[in-house]
């Protein structure tokens, strides 16, 4: 069984989410997805609109993932591929080239992002509209 992980924050979750966990599916067989934890977001100077807890709910329901685990910090991700068996380390193209150091560990793939979607644009145009009211 080829494993597959991928790390994110999954805040309102949209369909930019869904294109990049069903690519991260098809390199493999299973499917494991680290979602960032509130406090780890707050020490990346992140807030999420929704909780870790409700996060992992929606993320668990897509029918792409087969594990949901929690992200605490930036180290955690070799002892994450050597505790699940990952094979293949996924991440969208913004972060091209920031962690080629887990080639030592597995192969690492960055899909390219659905360009005209993110949960910051979310927010910002959400942000808008509810100044224009």
């Amino acid at each position: 069984m080829k494993k597959v992980i991928t790390y994110g924050t999954f805040d309102l979750l949209h369909y930019g989410h869904i294109n990049l966990l069903k690519r991260a599916k098809e390199k493999g067989d299973y499917l494991i997805v680290a979602i960032s934890s509130n406090e780890f977001n707050e020490l990346k100077g992140k807030k999420s609109f929704f909780s870790y807890d409700e996060r992992k709910k929606l993320v668990e329901s897509i029918r792409y993932v087969d594990l949901v685990i929690p992200e605490h910090n930036w180290e955690q991700k070799i002892t994450d591929i050597q505790e699940f068996k990952v094979d293949v380390f996924v991440m969208g193209d913004d972060w091209k080239g920031k962690f080629d150091y887990l080639k030592d560990y597995c192969e690492v793939s960055y899909l390219s992002r659905t360009p005209e979607i993110s949960t910051t644009k979310i927010k910002n145009d959400l942000g808008l509209m509810t100044a224009k009211k």
